[in-house]
Parts: C-alpha cells; structure tokens; sequence
C-alpha cells in the first residue's frame, strides 16, 4: 500500500452467533489475506474508540447488528466522524446503515422496491397480498420479523410511533445479492430454495441484473465501502430490491472458489490503498 506498512484496525466480533453463517471464518480470511498488506490489529465494537486513534485506517467487518452496543456504535461514529479517522465502510452510507427509512424513500421515489409504508393511513398503497411482512424500522436479522393478515395490519400500526415497516409478503422464486467493492461489481450468490435464506450458489448477473443492482449503489452515493445488494425475483420476472447492506454486509466468502476469492481480496487491498491515498 505504502512504503511504510500502514496500520489497520480491524472491527469485528468473532463470537456473533450470526443464523446460518460463520462470521468468524470470514473475517480470519480476510485478516490472513490483509496482513501481507498492513500491519492488522482486530478489536471488538466496543474497543474501536478506544483505539481508532492508532492506526492509519479502520475497517469495519462483520461486527454484529449495532443495535447490541448502539452507544459504543453511536461513539464511535462521533469520535471517526471528529478526528476525520479513515473509516472501510464510509460513514455516510444511506442504506442500512442508517437504518431502514430508505425503503421507505425509495417505494416514494418510484425504484424497484418491494413496496413499504410506515403509517396505517398508507396501507392502501400497498398492493394485496394474502400475508404482509411487519418489522421493525431498526430492525437486522430479521430480528422482530412477523406475517400478519391484511385484517391486522391497522392495529399493527395503530401506536402511531412509526417505528414499523409493512410490506407485502413476495411469493418470489430466490433471492439474488450483488456485492460491490466500492463502485466495482465483484460477484452475485442467489438462494434457489426461497426457505434456505443462506444455502448460497454462484449466480451468473446479466447486463440487466446488474443494471438494476447499480440503481441502487449509485443511489446511495457511498464515496468507498463493501455493499451487498439484496433482492428476490418477483412472480413477474422483475427484481425487487430487499436490502441494501452498506454498514458490514456478510460476504458469504466460503461459497467462492478460490480464484473469485482471491480476485475479492485483491479489490479491498486496492480499496484500501485508495482510502489511505486520499
């Protein structure tokens, strides 16, 4: 990267029992891989302020929903933010890193979204469905997730707080992710069995596809940062967005081969080397 090995702190939680996934083996890979690189020190969410300022770059993996240390999340966001520290992802993401009012700025603004209010006096907006999807605006692995009866849904909402997203429940064929290092596509997984959320399979994008999946990370404006855009293949053919994972998307490394690993790995160093440059 530089003459002078550059020091980078690595922010993760090993132990998150993430559903499915192993978040541990991921970040061991990717810290392996970086150290010929830099100088790589990991620490845990709660450590980062702590020792953010001792290293020439910060980047955050795959620490965990925040909302399990949201004032260590919060400080660390303010200290980075204060100091002009060097954060992988940026800070200014507008995806789920702030949360999930985009699906609501997105349905407003016409983008191929699954369709999604905030307010019972809104439910007409959303087409039938036999089911919808209710969860919370805060909400990360899937945690709070329910399907409620159309008949439920006001009294779901009736609190008036606006702290609920409501969307129709999709009878979609699979869901697609598209993971991007800065603006460059890397790579696409889907989930042929719509019930095994993370039995994850190459997925070969068309000019389309990725069309569509760009929409979305040109939308977002994020300067550099790992994103994984989420989406399901609807009953009409088209892709509706899901999620856009800007803050520490899981990258499901294991179901790459080694050449698209290591083609991956070679993307964040030049990432990094960019950040750290500018």
């Amino acid at each position: 990267m530089t003459a002078v090995r550059p020091r980078v702190l690595y922010v993760t939680d090993l132990a998150y029992p993430a559903r499915g996934r192993r978040y541990c083996d991921e970040d061991i890979l990717l810290t392996s891989r970086l150290r010929s690189h830099a100088d790589v020190a990991l620490c845990h969410p709660r450590d980062a302020v702590a020792l953010l300022d001792a290293f020439d770059a910060v980047v955050v993996r795959n620490s965990g929903p925040v909302l399990g240390y949201p004032e260590a999340y919060e400080e660390f966001r303010a200290r980075a933010l204060a100091t002009g520290a060097r954060v992988y992802n940026q800070l200014t993401g507008r995806g789920d890193m702030a949360g999930k009012q985009y699906l609501l700025d997105l349905t407003a603004a016409g983008y191929p979204v699954i369709p999604t209010v905030d307010r019972a006096a809104d439910l007409g907006r959303l087409p039938e469905a036999a089911e919808y999807a209710v969860k919370p605006k805060l909400g990360a692995d899937s945690e709070g997730l329910r399907f409620v009866p159309a008949d439920a849904l006001e009294r779901e909402l009736s609190g008036g707080s606006g702290d609920l997203l409501v969307q129709p429940r999709v009878d979609f064929a699979y869901e697609v992710s598209f993971y991007f290092v800065d603006h460059d596509f890397q790579y696409a997984l889907y989930a042929p069995d719509p019930h095994r959320r993370w039995a994850l399979e190459p997925y070969e994008a068309d000019a389309d596809d990725l069309a569509f999946a760009r929409r979305f990370v040109e939308w977002n404006t994020l300067g550099h940062g790992i994103q994984r855009v989420d989406a399901c293949r609807a009953p009409d053919g088209a892709l509706l967005l899901v999620e856009l994972e800007d803050l520490n998307p899981y990258l499901s490394l294991d179901a790459l081969s080694e050449r698209q690993k290591d083609a991956f790995v070679d993307a964040l160093v030049a990432a990094l080397r960019r950040l750290l440059a500018a």
